[in-house]
């Protein structure tokens, strides 16, 4: 899962939403190096037809999130995080970015309103049982994943039926945050 805990405690909660805003490059302006470069990096998380499609978005130095490039498919990607140890560039669905957004107000997601992301490059995560983890420790389950695709918000039900390890085998589908409000369906892809 892209690595978010990094950047959970620079973030403002739900309010990153209304800070969103079209920057030079949506409106036709030239594209500095650093965002042709962000782009590239969002985009390598979805299937091309997707990417090509999608909004992105980058976080700004003061933890506030800015639009490099407005899409149209309803879908919003986001450049690999440079403090996390290995390539972790997502790309997700509009419930699915509602979600990442209740996950970094520390509130509940809607249940059953379920979201799709994309994570093509892979990912490395400080926690695979403590949503809020910043580093990997003795006792937090520190994961890196392959390619994958990840199914949140839907009802707790859904999730019984797949494993829910600490220590998950992660070229089979598994939970990640297993019975907590944040829990998801991470599944390998090729």
């Amino acid at each position: 899962m892209y690595q978010l805990n990094k950047i959970v405690s620079g973030m403002m909660g739900i309010a990153v939403l209304s800070v969103l805003t079209m920057n030079a490059y949506a409106a036709g302006a030239k594209v500095s190096a650093s965002d042709k470069k962000m782009i590239a990096s969002a985009m390598s998380a979805a299937p091309a037809k997707v990417a090509k499609g999608a909004t992105i978005v980058a976080m700004e130095a003061d933890g506030k999130m800015r639009t490099v490039r407005q899409g149209t498919n309803g879908f919003t990607c986001m450049p690999d995080n440079p403090a996390t140890p290995g390539p972790d560039p997502m790309c997700m669905d509009k419930n699915a970015m509602e979600w990442v957004y209740a996950w970094i107000a520390h509130t509940n997601p809607t249940p059953g309103k379920v979201g799709f992301m994309y994570m093509l490059s892979g990912g490395t995560d400080a926690s695979n049982t403590d949503p809020f983890a910043t580093k990997p420790d003795a006792k937090n389950h520190w994961i890196k994943t392959g390619p994958h695709v990840m199914i949140v918000g839907a009802d707790a039900s859904f999730y019984d039926t797949y494993p829910k390890n600490a220590d998950p085998d992660t070229s089979l589908p598994y939970v990640m945050f297993p019975d907590t409000p944040y829990q998801h369906l991470m599944a390998p892809v090729k």
